[in-house]
């Protein structure tokens, strides 16, 4: 079969069904071969955000891919590919390249620097890539196709493949056997012993912590860590980024840990666990507040996707051999079941958990205007089972941390690379991944909800477009509060560099094209100007139902903020001013 032919089948075996990107001349002959594998063409209205979409694909899906031209191309895609790698999504990113003789030759050619280097770009990408192949012989091809695929799966993190134009109808052997995924080596003897410590570490602790962070969403463990926390009954938080791993509605879940930004009373209780499950951590000082929401080195054990690292146990090293995360908690699970675990000291009472919160708040709604802090738990009675939530880095990342979701809901936030503008470009591909999900059957129903600031929508608002040209069904919550509040809240409130250009946003689906959709797509938007508005739009059955592209802009003062964010402004300004 052709090599291009070859590249498509493999992605299409490890359950890509869309490839994100947008044509050129370098990769035009790669197009050809999606129809005849069974893949669906995107077709993005710009690289960045094709690169976000293959992205937010990818986190529910478990790959993504997209195609870009040499140079211009995967120069616009980079940002994209930043992220993915910060925050291990297994994006595949395929570039189009120069025939083979004009890259020798050093030719001056279009998209390149003109100084004869086509390496450039792929040496660039090296930082922010994971694996790379350049197919450039059709006997190594296969081979370097599969095992860097392999890689993407296995690091979780994007990967660079080339191909240029030459090589896109070389011959080579149909492929006999799906990948080969398996990872070789794993020491059971020692995953044996770890297990013999963490069952002895369980019986013997007083004040027990179960603490689940955002890369646990790629080791596919979500049922195995809730599992253990209700049959261990341990106080269980997540960080901001591992938001929606553990199901809410457990009674011994205590939401999100702020560190010192949630009170010396949370923050003392937790250093002083004298054992903390630790999972899929992410320690960037966004994500810990600071590096305060970090529980003592010494009673941690962190569990990675082929590591389990903890204390000196007898023969057991502080960092572990390859091990399965998969099998560790499987076999964790067996041995505790039936045992007697003591009851572990309580975690102190938290009346401002959403869930108790929302218990007081009023359902009767009037004209006063929308506030930050009334909002994220009040859109919690608006959220459903099955939907997947997506808020944009400032105000709605924070916001989205009071959230009481129902369970089966994922979160998708940025607690990394927090490029303004990611979530609406992800929020294509998560939609897309989400529906061809559904419609196999491998994901129950559900809606996907985007809340995005008025700002975030301006660095990447053709992905409205997308959204419109693939028919997804979105909700997407325009928060308008008039310009950059985190940056202003942060430093130069009324500056005009934290200023935008008001936009009007509800017009947005008429210049991308909605008009021109049957009426099997509706399009609607609405205004919310006070909590009487905004209740009548979500209480109507067709923004509960989600079908279509929806686009409900709520008006919101520029000086408002959720608390968790001012309070971790203040650590800001101190470490941006060289206090810290």
């Amino acid at each position: 079969m052709d090599l291009g032919e070859y590249l498509l089948r493999r992605l299409a075996q490890l359950g890509v069904g869309s490839i994100h990107g947008v044509p050129g001349d370098y990769n035009l002959t790669v197009l050809d071969y999606l129809e005849p594998a069974g893949l669906h063409w995107v077709g993005n209205a710009n690289e960045l955000c094709a690169g976000y979409a293959a992205d937010g694909y990818a986190r529910i899906k478990g790959i993504g891919a997209l195609i870009t031209s040499f140079g211009v191309g995967e120069l616009s895609a980079i940002n994209a590919i930043g992220a993915a790698y910060s925050e291990k999504a297994p994006v595949v990113h395929i570039v189009g390249t120069p025939p083979r003789a004009a890259q020798e030759s050093g030719a001056c050619l279009h998209h390149s620097l003109g100084d004869g280097n086509f390496r450039v770009f792929a040496d660039i990408y090296k930082s922010v890539t994971c694996a790379q192949a350049n197919l450039v012989d059709a006997v190594t091809a296969p081979h370097l196709i599969d095992t860097t695929l392999k890689e993407c799966l296995r690091q979780s993190r994007p990967v660079y493949i080339e191909i240029p134009t030459d090589m896109v109808r070389a011959k080579v052997p149909v492929p006999q056997f799906p990948i080969d995924l398996s990872i070789p080596a794993y020491d059971e003897a020692f995953e044996d012993k770890i297990v013999d410590s963490l069952v002895a570490r369980i019986q013997s602790c007083k004040r027990p912590l179960i603490l689940v962070d955002g890369f646990t969403a790629r080791f596919g463990v979500g049922d195995d860590i809730n599992a253990l926390v209700k049959l261990t009954g341990f106080p269980t938080l997540t960080t901001p980024f591992g938001k929606s791993i553990i199901d809410e509605n457990i009674p011994n879940f205590h939401g999100v840990y702020l560190g010192s930004a949630g009170g010396a009373v949370y923050q003392s209780w937790v250093q002083g666990c004298d054992l903390v499950l630790r999972f899929g951590v992410l320690g960037s000082e966004i994500n810990t507040f600071g590096f305060t929401a970090q529980p003592q080195p010494g009673a941690t054990v962190a569990f990675d996707k082929y590591s389990v690292s903890l204390d000196t146990t007898g023969s057991i090293p502080v960092k572990a051999r390859l091990v399965s995360i998969n099998t560790v908690l499987s076999k964790l699970l067996r041995r505790l079941n039936g045992l007697d675990i003591p009851t572990p000291e309580p975690y102190p009472e938290d009346p401002f958990l959403p869930r108790e919160i929302l218990k007081s708040f009023p359902k009767a709604l009037d004209t006063a205007s929308i506030d930050q802090y009334s909002l994220w738990l009040r859109m919690s009675r608006f959220l459903q089972p099955g939907d997947i939530v997506m808020t944009e880095t400032g105000t709605a990342s924070y916001g989205g941390q009071s959230f009481d979701l129902p369970e089966g809901t994922t979160l998708i936030n940025s607690s990394i690379w927090l490029s303004i503008g990611y979530m609406l470009g992800a929020c294509q591909g998560a939609s897309l991944a989400q529906r061809e999900m559904i419609k196999d059957g491998t994901r129950p129903p559900g809606r996907t909800i985007l809340f995005e600031g008025d700002g975030s929508l301006q660095m990447t608002a053709q992905a409205i477009s997308d959204i419109i040209r693939n028919k997804l069904d979105v909700i997407i919550f325009v928060l308008n509060n008039n310009g950059y509040t985190v940056e202003r809240i942060i430093h130069g409130f009324s500056e005009s560099y934290n200023d935008i250009q008001p936009w009007r946003n509800l017009q947005a689906p008429s210049y991308f094209g909605a008009l021109n959709c049957d009426a099997s797509y509706p399009v609607q938007t609405e205004s919310a100007q006070n909590w009487g508005e905004l209740q009548t739009i979500l209480q109507r059955p067709d923004i509960k139902e989600g079908k279509g592209l929806n686009i409900v802009e709520i008006s919101l003062s520029m000086d408002d903020a959720p608390e968790s964010l001012s309070k971790f402004v203040e650590y800001l300004k101190k470490r941006n001013s060289g206090q810290l």
